[in-house]
Parts: C-alpha cells; sequence; structure tokens
C-alpha cells in the first residue's frame, strides 16, 4: 500500500505594501484639505471685511476724488503720488510736511521699541524670579497697558501743562532759568520725545509681558546644571537665555514695531489735528483726508503707508530669521 504525499500548497505572496512616507502624505494631504474647508469661511469674511476696502482705497489713490462726492472720482494717474508741473511739483511725496511725518514716525518707533524692549526685558526678568509679592507685581505692572490710550494721553497732557501739570509746572520749573514751567508739547524739538516718554510707560508692561510668556518656557534644569558648573547670573543670560528667548523676542518686536508705525492717538489726543512738529505718517493722512476732504490724496497716502509698513517687516522678518509658527 502506496501513500501519497499531500501537495505542497502555492507559497503565499504577501500583498504590496504602501510606504510610510506615502502613506503619511496620503493623510498629511487629506487632513490639510479639511482645515482649508473649515478656513474657508474665515477667509471669505477676512477678503470681505479686509479685502475689499483695501481694494477701494487703491482704486481712489488713482483718482481725484472728494470725501463728500465719491461716486464724482476722476483719473488722475500718479498725480496724487507725485506728478511735476511748470509752476512746481504736487502730490504728497513733494510735501515736506509728509517727510517730516515720515521722520517723525520712524524716530518714534525705533526710540520707543528699544526703550519698551530693554525695559520690558528687565521687568520680566526680575519678575520671573522668585520672591514674595510677584504675583501682585505681575498684575500692577498690567495697569498701565489696560488703561485706554486716549484716557492715559490725556493724562499726561494735563501733567505736561506749563501751567499747572507735575511735570510740566512742578519738576520742569526747577530747571528753567525764570522759574516758569516749561511747555513740552509746544516746542518742535521737545514735543517728539515727551510723546515717545508716554508711550514707553504704556507699553513696557506689554513687552514685559510677552517676553515673561517667552521666559515661562525656558526649561529650568539647564539653570540647575549651568550652577553645578560655576556659571555666573551674567553668563546664563548671555550664553543661555538670550539665545532661547531670541524667537519670542523677535515676534514681540515684529507686532510692537508694527503698533508703533501705525501710532495715531496719542499724537492727535495730546498735540491736535494740525501739529506739524509730531504729525505721524496716519496724522498726515486724516489731514488730507478728513480735514481737507482730499478722498484720492489721502488714499494715496494710506497707500504709501502701508507699502512702507510691508517692506519694513519683510525687512524685518528676513534680516532675524523670524518664524511665527
Amino acid at each position: 500500500m502506496t501513500t501519497q504525499t499531500p501537495p505542497i500548497p502555492p507559497p503565499v505572496v504577501p500583498p504590496p505594501t504602501v510606504p510610510t512616507t506615502r502613506r503619511q502624505r496620503g493623510i498629511e494631504a487629506a487632513r490639510a484639505r479639511q482645515a482649508m474647508w473649515l478656513l474657508l469661511p474665515t477667509l471669505i469674511a477676512i477678503a470681505l471685511v479686509a479685502g475689499y476696502p483695501l481694494y477701494r482705497t487703491i482704486f481712489f489713490s488713482f483718482h481725484s476724488a472728494d470725501l463728500t462726492a465719491p461716486d464724482q472720482a476722476t483719473w488722475a494717474g500718479l498725480d496724487n503720488f507725485y506728478f511735476r508741473t511748470e509752476d512746481g511739483a504736487i502730490g504728497f511725496l513733494a510735501d515736506p510736511q509728509w517727510w517730516q511725518a515720515v521722520k517723525n514716525t520712524l524716530l518714534f518707533t525705533v526710540v520707543s521699541v528699544f526703550l519698551e524692549t530693554v525695559l520690558g526685558m528687565i521687568i520680566a526678568l526680575v519678575v520671573n524670579s522668585a520672591f514674595r509679592g510677584r504675583s501682585f507685581l505681575r498684575t500692577a505692572m498690567l495697569v498701565p497697558w489696560a488703561i485706554p490710550t486716549v484716557v492715559s494721553a490725556q493724562m499726561w497732557a494735563y501733567m505736561y501743562n506749563d501751567s499747572f501739570g507735575l511735570i510740566g509746572n512742578g519738576l520742569l520749573s526747577r530747571f528753567s532759568e525764570d522759574g516758569r514751567g516749561i511747555a513740552l508739547l509746544a516746542e518742535p524739538d521737545k514735543a517728539i520725545w515727551a510723546l515717545i516718554a508716554v508711550d514707553v510707560w504704556k507699553t513696557t508692561s506689554f513687552m514685559a509681558l510677552l517676553i515673561l510668556a517667552g521666559l515661562q518656557s525656558l526649561p529650568g534644569d539647564m539653570y540647575e546644571a549651568a550652577d553645578m558648573d560655576g556659571a555666573s547670573k551674567w553668563t546664563q543670560f548671555w550664553r543661555l537665555t538670550l539665545p532661547l528667548l531670541r524667537p519670542a523676542l523677535l515676534v514681540a518686536l515684529v507686532f510692537r514695531s508694527l503698533d508703533a508705525l501705525r501710532v495715531f492717538d496719542v499724537m492727535y489726543v495730546m498735540l491736535g489735528p494740525n501739529t506739524a512738529a509730531a504729525t505721524s505718517m496716519t496724522g498726515y493722512a486724516r489731514l488730507q483726508l478728513i480735514d481737507n476732504s482730499l478722498l484720492g490724496l489721502g488714499s494715496a497716502v494710506a497707500v504709501a503707508i502701508f507699502l512702507i509698513i510691508m517692506v519694513i517687516v519683510v525687512m524685518y522678518v528676513t534680516a532675524f530669521r523670524v518664524r511665527f509658527d
């Protein structure tokens, strides 16, 4: 009796496997499509709220139009920006008051942001350390920033008054030759510095808060290892704290610089609408658009401000390699 050997089954070939990278790319693409659909209503709202006004501003910047009759706008080309005639140049680029406003804005931005960053860093380092009453100090330092800008500007305008102000008639009267108060806001060479002092007083706490948030994210064991190695506090600040704090610090600088370049309320409340000594770019735009009812010229100034700020921010982000993610 012979025995038959069972047939050998064919080898099982496993199904082709999809590479992990391809699978991950598919999942990421699906998530990206889902995120885009979820963001679509927000993008449409932003396009309607911000895109349409920007389009109308650019449209009127190339037209000659009056604020009371915008539907009667006529094509003007680049006349609102700069145009040379037999009698001289016209357009806001030929106006010395515009260039004075640019100078005031850049001086205000550079000095105020620098002082706010240095003072904010000092306050953040102090508040970040452990001591009794730290919670109260963290809350108290936000009081100047919490006060509305119009209220704080009016408050400082009273203190700067040379007749009854605490600063103008009180502290500064000791440095005057006749013993009278000094009108800081009335003198062109002093008004801009008085405004910078107000902005530094109000916004330093905001910078300190942003820097403090960055300090809170730094690992504590790193400083323990530095203490064991005998590194001084000054060395720890320059070699550990400042390099690791650089991304958060640069993002804070960008946002604060954006805010300073668009300054309007402090100058308008403390100096009024027609003070050329410390007029900002946005104040000049309001002067042409509202006071002079020149819709085309005011729109051209607004477009120029937009381009100036965009160029400065691009240079800022590129030079310091700021990442917002």
